[in-house]
C-alpha cells in the first residue's frame, strides 16, 4: 500500500468522523441539533439562533478564485465535461498532434515517428466495432452540418441524442447514415426551437431534400418525437437582420402573422414562405421598401410564393 493510498484513507477516515461529531453535537446556546456548515466563510452556524460554534475550519476547495464561469474553466484542472456529441462520449484520451515535449521543445526525430505510430493506433482503438465507426462518423457528420447551420451546442447535444436512440432502435438499417444523421438535425432544430428550414438543412448535407423529409417523418415516428408546427414568427428576427430592417418592421411582421394565422391562413402553408411574406409586407408598410427578390434571396423561397402569401396576408389585415 503507498503512501499517498495511506494519505487519502486517513483524510477520508477524518472526514467521516468530523461529519459524524457534527451530528452528534449539540448548538451550547439554545440546544438545537441543526447545525449548518458554510463553506464560504469556514464556520459552523447553528440553525436555529445563528450561534457561531466553530471558525476558521479546513476550506477544501480550490486555492484559486474565479469570478466568471470563463475564469472558472479556465483555472480549472479536471477534464472536459462528459458529452453526447462524441461517439466516446469524451472519455478517452488523445495524444496531441505537436511534436513537442511538456516544456515546449521539439522532440527528436525518432520520437517524432514514435508518437506518430502511438497517435495512429489511439485512434485505431477509439472505435472497437463497426457500431462505433458508424456512431463515430454519423456524429462527424452532425456537428460539421450544424457548425455550417451556426446553431448552439445545445442543439447538437440533442441531435446526438435522438441519432444514438435511432441506432438503438436499430432504424437506420436499410438507410444513409447521412440521410439519419441530418433528419436528426433537423429534428433537433425544431425541438429546441432553432429556425431551421428543410431547404437550410438540405444545403449543408449531402443527401436530397426529399431522403431527409422522409426518414425525419419515419425516425419522429417510431421514437415518439412530440414536435409541435414550426411559428413563422420564429423566422422572422433573422430574415428581418439580414435584410437590415428595424425592430418596428419586425414588430409589424410579427403582428401580421398573428392576424393571419388567427383567420386560419397559415394552415397548409411553408412557414420560411409565410415569414418572407410577411416581412415583405412589413417593409412596404413601414416605408423600408425591400423587393420581392431580395426576400426570397434571404428566406430561400421564390417570389411566387411570397407574392401569394403577401395577397392573402393584405387581404386578412383589410389594407387592399
Amino acid at each position: 500500500m503507498t503512501n499517498s493510498f495511506r494519505d487519502r484513507e486517513r483524510a477520508r477516515e477524518t472526514d467521516a468522523t468530523e461529519s459524524e461529531g457534527e451530528r452528534e453535537r449539540t448548538c451550547p446556546e439554545c440546544g438545537s441539533d441543526t447545525l449548518v456548515r458554510s463553506e464560504d466563510l469556514g464556520e459552523l452556524l447553528c440553525d436555529d439562533c445563528g450561534l457561531v460554534i466553530e471558525e476558521e475550519s479546513i476550506d477544501r476547495g480550490p486555492e484559486w478564485r474565479a469570478f466568471n464561469q470563463q475564469e472558472r474553466d479556465s483555472k480549472s484542472r479536471v477534464g472536459a465535461p462528459v458529452t453526447q456529441r462524441m461517439h466516446d462520449k469524451g472519455l478517452t484520451t488523445t495524444i496531441d498532434w505537436k511534436n513537442k515535449d511538456a516544456y515546449g521543445r521539439s522532440i527528436s526525430s525518432q520520437k517524432r515517428s514514435q508518437m506518430q505510430r502511438l497517435r495512429k493506433w489511439q485512434e485505431r482503438i477509439r472505435t472497437k466495432d463497426a457500431g462505433e465507426r458508424n456512431l463515430q462518423f454519423a456524429l462527424s457528420e452532425i456537428d460539421r452540418m450544424a457548425s455550417a447551420l451556426g446553431v448552439p451546442q445545445s442543439v447538437r447535444e440533442v441531435a446526438s441524442v435522438i441519432y444514438r436512440r435511432a441506432l438503438n432502435e436499430d432504424l437506420i438499417r436499410g438507410r444513409s447514415i447521412e440521410g439519419v444523421a441530418t433528419s436528426a438535425l433537423y429534428a433537433a432544430c425544431r425541438q429546441e426551437g432553432i429556425p431551421r428550414s428543410l431547404d437550410e438543412v438540405a444545403e449543408v448535407s449531402r443527401v436530397p431534400q426529399k431522403e431527409i423529409g422522409r426518414t425525419y417523418r419515419y425516425i419522429s415516428q417510431e421514437l415518439g418525437l412530440e414536435l409541435k408546427p414550426v411559428d413563422p414568427k420564429q423566422f422572422v428576427p433573422r430574415f428581418a437582420s439580414e435584410l437590415g430592417m428595424s425592430k418596428e418592421a419586425q414588430a409589424k411582421a410579427t403582428e401580421i402573422i398573428d392576424v393571419s394565422a388567427e383567420q386560419g391562413l397559415l394552415s397548409g402553408k411553408s412557414p420560411t414562405g409565410f415569414a418572407a411574406a410577411a416581412i415583405y409586407a412589413a417593409s412596404l408598410l413601414c416605408n423600408e421598401k425591400k423587393t420581392q427578390r431580395e426576400v426570397a434571396d434571404v428566406a430561400q423561397v421564390t417570389e411566387v410564393t411570397i407574392r401569394n402569401r403577401y395577397q392573402e396576408q393584405i387581404e386578412a389585415m383589410g389594407l387592399y
